[in-house]
């Protein structure tokens, strides 16, 4: 146990070494900073880049780098190093307040959305003092943010930081205006689920699909997928194993609190989960999580695949957003206590949640839009595209008694389990069961947000929801403030949220065509897609959400939605294009060497004039021919819809790209794998699904 106390955090420039290695004024004035959201003095930073210089060249560090999170999805770094040429030929190694607080990296290069053209290079990247510095690869890390020469955010950490604030400011009204004294911050926090593929690196080397899509596009179903269900927690084979243990000690020494490793669902697929952190420093660590994951399986001969559904027939990977709101002196907001049908704060917290989600749920839905979700949700393996919220039996009771009477009469309160064998202990059984079909669902203090893809930064999701929560925040301040009896007013508040917004609540089976018809009766938005989902970012209510509470101006809206809009359609045309490379270079190819293998085996048996029967050649060639000239047709066609799409403007490109080359992938596919269960194993190019799935051993 020391020795794991030593390793963790032990290449993070964490609270516990600035309080070490800084004075102790200037520790004081940079722990007020991020406590009170002041502005950096000039004069503490020169004094932190020194001792932060210092401690990274005793971890081995030769450069530094502001570590930003471009609109890519992923994290940029340009490496400097420390040294400093001297007139005598020697070095000296230096780094400034000034190189600490900002950076300048090329804002053109990065996506922005129309913001920057191409001659319009510069950008800034400005440090994030509250989420800490760490060495990876001897180069000193700073999380920064990153936006344009003219001031808009171009990344992911500026507009979190933003929510980050408005939801502070608005709870802090809340929390006053209640009579709370002490608290000085309402933070959101996040604890994030990563699920992921293990797949040997020399099967992943083999299929250009995964290389450049991160699926496959093609692989018929093995005799065995998922159905015995004996994956999941099962136990760990020696080489995941092995890598695990290793990702672990990686990640503890980042300071990355992994808690949780386990196999899940599918073969090959398993789990890491951490301990919560405040939602920008969550968002940092799943970026480096994410890379490091992909770094460890390397060294382990594995290919790590993060992509939604790297496998058809097999459950996809999602990232389970587990957000709760606290404040800087303990107080969960979201945690019922023993008897929450007399927690006030609890029951309003749940009802601004309810009216959140029902309002802006389509917003949210946005978050988790992207391509590799599209094949993944409403897929009996993940939530439907339609949001909602999975209260439990006690909470559900407590609500139904409030919008019936008024008042709470009857709790249910948690029962004993009892095993029926005497060795067994007895414990108390939580009150509710779990909902893992809902998208959205109540999981004792915290909510689970379900929907977010196992490949995208959850900042998408958490600025979203902190901007939304603020929103309904500020309106129930506006009425306690204005209210001369507050204790009346919240029970007010409360029954009037819940009055209007209790069809956002299911509690059932969110996988059944029952579900989606009662949704569209309530009213429910179902965004089935990306190109419909992220519609809604431009329009009224989204900007006047966001630029109320300053996390994002109209121009940069506009920019984040051609953003998307340009990953989807470029998605799908590295899909189709890959596709047809496949298809042309190695499919047919080996379907000819194959064929004629078998065309030459029946021309000898029909030389010899013996009566032997050739009906099976006849038969295989013959369905594998009308195949080959099926799938060969396709081929031409993606091909000759993609140069027909391309010219259009981008919303017109990307519904084109949903509509016909998404469904002409698909039917490509139908033909490529019945040829795959046609084709002798020894010709066919491209490791199965079965080599994939089942290959670690």
């Amino acid at each position: 146990m020391s020795e794991l106390s030593k390793i963790f955090g032990s290449k993070v420039f964490n609270d516990a070494v600035m309080r070490e290695r800084l004075p102790k004024t200037a520790y004081q004035a940079l722990k007020n900073t991020i406590e009170n959201n002041l502005s950096l003095n000039k004069e503490i930073a020169e004094v932190v880049a020194s001792a932060m210089k210092d401690w990274a060249i005793e971890q081995g560090a030769t450069h530094y780098s502001h570590w930003f999170q471009p609109m890519t999805g992923l994290t940029a770094e340009k490496h400097d190093s420390f040294i400093s040429p001297t007139s005598d030929g020697r070095v000296i190694l230096e780094f400034s307040g000034k190189e600490l607080i900002k950076g300048e990296p090329d804002a053109s290069s990065f996506p922005n959305g129309g913001i920057r053209a191409t001659f319009e290079a510069r950008g800034y990247t400005a440090w994030d003092c509250t989420s800490p510095a760490f060495v990876k690869n001897d180069t000193l890390c700073i999380p920064t943010a990153f936006c344009s020469y003219t001031g808009e955010a171009l990344d992911k950490k500026t507009p979190l930081l933003r929510s980050m604030d408005a939801l502070n400011k608005q709870g802090m009204r809340v929390l006053k205006a209640l009579g709370n004294t002490t608290s000085k911050k309402v933070i959101p926090f996040v604890g994030p689920e990563q699920e992921y593929f293990l797949i040997d690196n020399e099967v992943y080397k083999a299929r250009q699909d995964l290389i450049f899509t991160g699926r496959t596009l093609f692989g018929a179903k093995p005799p065995k997928g998922q159905e015995m269900e004996d994956q999941y927690y099962a136990s760990i084979k020696t080489r995941v194993m092995a890598y695990m243990k290793d990702l672990d000690f990686e990640l503890w020494r980042l300071g990355i609190p992994a808690k949780t490793r386990h196999n899940e669902a599918a073969p090959s697929q398993h789990e890491v989960a951490p301990i919560y952190n405040t939602s920008n420093v969550a968002t940092d660590q799943n970026q480096l999580l994410m890379e490091t994951m992909k770094n460890v399986a390397a060294r382990h001969g594995f290919a790590c695949l993060l992509h939604e559904k790297p496998f058809a027939g097999v459950n996809g990977s999602g990232k389970h957003n587990n957000w709760s709101v606290g404040t800087d002196d303990g107080i969960n907001l979201f945690s019922p206590g023993r008897e929450p049908h007399k927690n006030e704060l609890f029951l309003l917290m749940l009802a601004c949640v309810i009216k959140t989600i029902d309002v802006y749920g389509d917003i949210l839905r946005a978050s988790a839009a992207n391509p590799g979700n599209d094949h993944r949700l409403g897929a009996n393996e993940a939530p439907p595209a339609i949001i909602s919220i999975f209260l439990g039996e006690q909470l559900t009771s407590i609500v139904e008694q409030i919008l019936e009477r008024g008042e709470v009469t009857d709790c249910a309160q948690s029962a004993r389990m009892q095993l029926g064998a005497s060795t067994l202990p007895s414990f108390r059984k939580d009150l509710s069961d779990r909902n893992r079909t809902s998208p959205f669902a109540f999981t004792g203090n915290k909510f689970e947000f379900r929907m977010v893809g196992s490949s995208v930064s959850i900042a998408d999701a958490n600025f979203i929801l902190n901007t939304a929560f603020a929103e309904i925040l500020s309106e129930v301040a506006d009425r306690l403030e204005a209210s001369k009896d507050v204790k009346c007013e919240v029970k007010a508040i409360t029954h009037d949220f819940l009055k209007d917004h209790s069809r956002i609540i299911f509690n059932g089976d969110n996988y059944t065509e029952e579900w989606v018809k009662e949704a569209e009766r309530r009213g429910l938005p179902n965004a089935r897609n990306m190109v419909d989902a992220v519609k809604v970012i431009t329009t009224p209510k989204s900007i006047d959400l966001f630029t109320k509470h300053g996390v994002f101006t109209e121009r940069e809206l506009h920019s984040r939605y051609e953003i998307l809009l340009e990953n989807y359609i470029k998605t799908i045309h590295i899909e189709a294009t890959t596709a047809i490379a496949m298809v042309r270079r190695e499919i047919i190819p080996a379907v000819i060497r194959f064929t004629t293998e078998v065309a030459t085996s029946y021309n000898e048996i029909k030389a010899t004039g013996l009566p032997l029967s050739t009906s099976t050649q006849e038969e295989l060639l013959s369905q594998i021919s009308s195949l080959l000239a099926s799938a060969n047709e396709k081929v031409n066609s993606l091909e000759a819809a993609l140069a027909k799409l391309d010219g259009q403007d981008i919303e017109a490109k990307a519904e084109g790209y949903r509509d016909s080359v998404f469904a002409m992938l698909n039917q490509l596919r139908n033909d490529v794998d019945k040829l795959e269960t046609l084709v002798d194993k020894e010709f066919w190019p491209l490791p199965t699904y079965a080599e994939m799935l089942f290959g670690v051993d």
